[in-house]
């Protein structure tokens, strides 16, 4: 579909206005205030975080037998062709909002995608998250998003599971979203698009941050929300190259965007420093609550949402490599917020090892996150990102092992969650002895005095840690009740492996198989 005839029959199109004039189109419309330091503050209606449910790939000739339908929704042609129209429809009686950004800071794998926003401020938004570009919005794209949340889905009529619709149509090179306002999804569109386009060229593609230290190693951080992939990653000791989504190829990683989509939560200036420097004009935060008359943003308040979030541009952290791109990845970090209190707060893994948690991506959910969640419940996402994975799970496993092999690179576990016992009886682990942990392993200084074999799950752990306190390294140490710890050890490990062979059983070789816990 040729998105300028589209754009032929709007009422209004407003065409490659700078980050300032569409902050202040926005303020004009009436769709956000500013923070005390400049910030563009927006609230998101009922979506305040993505809408997997929501989220359709058309199945089509090209897709049918080479995306993952177990863990991707299909839509018909036709419902896609509905949806279009009446996107086209609204267009024709509405202004909206065109620019052009690259996707891929690696030139030989980029990719050009035009935003047709009826919002000014998702087009701040996704001018800011991805790589900009001076070309003109009126030359060619190689993907379109149309996002208009004004159109909704008819579930009767459409098939659909809501109001809200997120589709993806790899054939005409077009994602609809409509029903909603969180940008995320925008964001995520696009790294969908990533995830069925570069493995195909044989790129890793991956939902991880990643730094570079002084001496040129690399390194990567792949977690769930929530696990510290963001503040990680922006250590003032390394530069950043990324905070959420990468490729890795031969030539080495580089970054998808051109920004950074942190939390907000909690949020302080001594707590993560890059972050909240960031959040100033030009910065986008959502469902942030801040004072009515002074401006001034409360991160503790979760009114809204726990999801608070800001997205700035790369350049907005001082320490940031632009362009984004740097060599083979030396360490990875593998990030888990464990709520059980099990797993130990860094652990090394063999290769065989890295490739059984990457398949099973556990992070875990605490009370009070959702309706209707009173314990710690186990979450596993393939790759630590299977909602944004077209392709099948072991596409993207297979292409890991081979970089991690061809590279030597080391792998490590790291548990940012609790320590002591489970959520609401332990305590979270301490986000300086984390950044410690991970400075000796990045530096080659974890496990000098030697390593020791958890129990269950067989993982090294190391018995010193420079600026930690050896009593926490061994997670069981931590609890006062052993007993207790050992049945909960047992219930996790009961969880991983009943996860695993649902979704893995003969389907990997029996190295990786018998990689995970052994009850």
């Amino acid at each position: 579909m040729n998105s300028e005839k589209l754009l032929a029959e709007a009422k209004e199109v407003v065409r490659d206005l700078s980050v300032r004039e569409l902050i202040e189109a926005s303020i004009h419309n009436g769709e956000g205030t500013f923070s005390d330091r400049g910030a563009l503050c927006v609230t998101t209606g009922t979506h305040t975080g993505r809408s997997p449910k929501d989220k359709f790939i058309v199945d089509t000739p090209l897709t049918h037998d080479s995306v993952d339908w177990d863990n991707n929704q299909a839509c018909t042609e036709e419902t896609f062709d509905r949806l279009y129209a009446r996107c086209e429809e609204y267009i024709k009686n509405h202004r909206v909002y065109v620019k052009n950004v690259k996707a891929g800071a690696d030139p030989n794998y980029q990719i050009r995608v035009k935003f047709i926003n009826e919002m000014a401020w998702q087009t701040v938004f996704i001018s800011q998250l991805f790589i900009k570009t001076d070309e003109p919005s009126t030359v060619p794209e190689d993907f379109t998003v149309i996002s208009l949340p004004s159109v909704m889905a008819d579930p009767a009529v459409d098939g659909t599971n809501s109001e809200t619709f997120i589709v993806l149509n790899f054939d005409k090179r077009i994602a609809l979203i409509g029903g909603g306002l969180y940008a995320g999804e925008l964001k995520k569109s696009i790294f969908s698009v990533m995830n069925y386009i570069l493995p195909q060229k044989g790129i890793l593609s991956m939902h991880c941050s990643c730094n570079e230290g002084s001496q040129g190693d690399v390194a990567l951080f792949f977690g769930l929300s929530g696990t510290g992939k963001t503040t990680l990653s922006a250590d003032p000791e390394r530069s950043l190259i990324g905070d959420d989504e990468h490729g890795w190829g031969d030539n080495g990683v580089f970054n998808v965007e051109g920004g950074c989509y942190a939390k907000c939560i909690d949020l302080t200036e001594d707590s993560q420093p890059e972050i909240y420097g960031a959040i100033r004009f030009g910065a986008v935060m959502e469902n942030v609550v801040i004072d009515a008359k002074t401006g001034v943003p409360d991160f503790s308040d979760s009114t809204i949402t726990e999801n608070t979030r800001v997205a700035y541009p790369m350049e907005y952290i001082p320490n940031a490599k632009i362009p984004s791109c740097a060599g083979q990845p030396k360490n990875i970090i593998l990030l888990t917020a464990d709520a059980f209190g099990v797993l130990p707060p860094i652990s090394k893994l063999t290769k065989e090892q890295a490739m059984y948690h990457y398949l099973t991506g556990y992070t875990s959910k605490v009370a009070g996150t959702e309706r209707g969640i009173k314990e710690p419940q186990a979450t596993f996402s393939t790759a630590f990102g299977a909602p944004f994975l077209p392709l099948q799970p072991l596409v993207y496993a297979k292409l890991l092992g081979e970089r991690i092999a061809q590279h030597d690179t080391n792998v490590y576990l790291v548990n940012t969650g609790w320590s002591g016992g489970p959520y609401g009886v332990g305590q979270r682990m301490k986000l300086a002895y984390t950044r410690a942990m991970i400075h000796a392993a990045l530096d080659g200084d974890l496990g000098k005095d030697g390593w020791t074999t958890m129990p269950l799950f067989n993982v090294a752990i190391p018995k010193s840690c420079p600026n930690v306190p050896s009593d926490i390294l061994n997670p069981r140490n931590t609890w006062a009740d052993k007993e207790a710890y050992d049945d909960m050890a047992k219930k996790l490990a009961g969880l991983f492996n009943d996860n695993f062979k649902k979704l893995f059983e003969g389907k990997v070789t029996e190295d990786i198989a018998s990689a995970g816990p052994k009850l």
